[in-house]
């Protein structure tokens, strides 16, 4: 396996942190995007950025291969639009038409229309496929709620689970971590998405089966997703955000 050098964006959080420390066992570089650099993970570079300046993330994403999103306005927080959607958009914008491999981490029941902060998170998404980067998004289930039995890793699609509460799945915040790690690696995982859930048993050591059993996306929606999104009903700034992703894709 080739090292990468990965610009970690959400770097300073819970599940960040697991990123950082799993990238750099593995032998990656591992760069923070962060606005309090002190505060990134030991063994990693920390550049000073704010994620929703797009003006500041030059350096940030200078000589990378690969980001990985961690990052989240707190749920329900108005700032979800800037955050979750904003953030995507101007780190797409600052990476331009450069080869970079792109995770994704959303949340399981994503495309439940329960209100704006789950339908900024899949606008997010939409940014990433329209893209024309390789990515992999990544919708975990209930953080650190799995039983110590429950490791085994489930890779589901269709996104049909959208209950608001553990019922939904659960998953390990370090496995999370694991899965978002290993995608920028797999072959298998490239242009998929995936609700990440823990079940009885053992964690898999190899995810390269998971992701290769995996049905690829379809345009701007994951594999099955239900189609109460479209896109003509989408906002105008929203549609013309995706075409500009979309145009500077096809260009490259």
């Amino acid at each position: 396996m080739t090292p990468l050098t990965i610009l970690l964006v959400g770097g300073t959080g819970s599940i960040g942190r697991l990123v950082a420390r799993r990238a750099l066992a593995d032998g990656h570089t591992v760069r923070v995007l962060t606005r309090r650099p002190a505060s990134a993970p030991a063994g990693t570079e920390a550049v000073a950025g704010d994620l929703t300046d797009a003006s500041t993330l030059a350096a940030a994403v200078e000589g990378i291969d690969a980001v990985v999103f961690t990052h989240g306005a707190p749920y329900q927080s108005p700032k979800v639009r800037d955050v979750d959607y904003g953030g995507v958009l101007n780190v797409l914008t600052a990476i331009g038409d450069r080869p970079v491999r792109i995770a994704l981490m959303t949340a399981i029941g994503v495309t439940n229309r329960a209100g704006g902060y789950h339908d900024w998170k899949r606008r997010s998404e939409r940014l990433v496929r329209a893209s024309g980067h390789p990515y992999t998004i990544v919708r975990p289930g209930w953080f650190d709620c799995n039983d110590d039995d429950q490791h085994s890793l489930h890779f589901l699609q269709g996104d049909r689970r959208w209950a608001g509460s553990p019922a939904d799945g659960v998953i390990a915040r370090e496995q999370i971590a694991d899965v978002l790690v290993a995608s920028l690696t797999s072959p298998g995982a490239d242009g998929k998405t995936l609700e990440l859930v823990a079940e009885r048993g053992p964690a898999q050591s190899d995810l390269d089966p998971l992701f290769a059993a995996l049905a690829p996306d379809k345009g701007l929606d994951g594999a099955d997703d239900t189609a109460n999104l479209p896109l003509a009903g989408e906002p105008a700034d929203v549609r013309a955000d995706l075409e500009a992703v979309t145009d500077h894709a096809t260009r490259s």
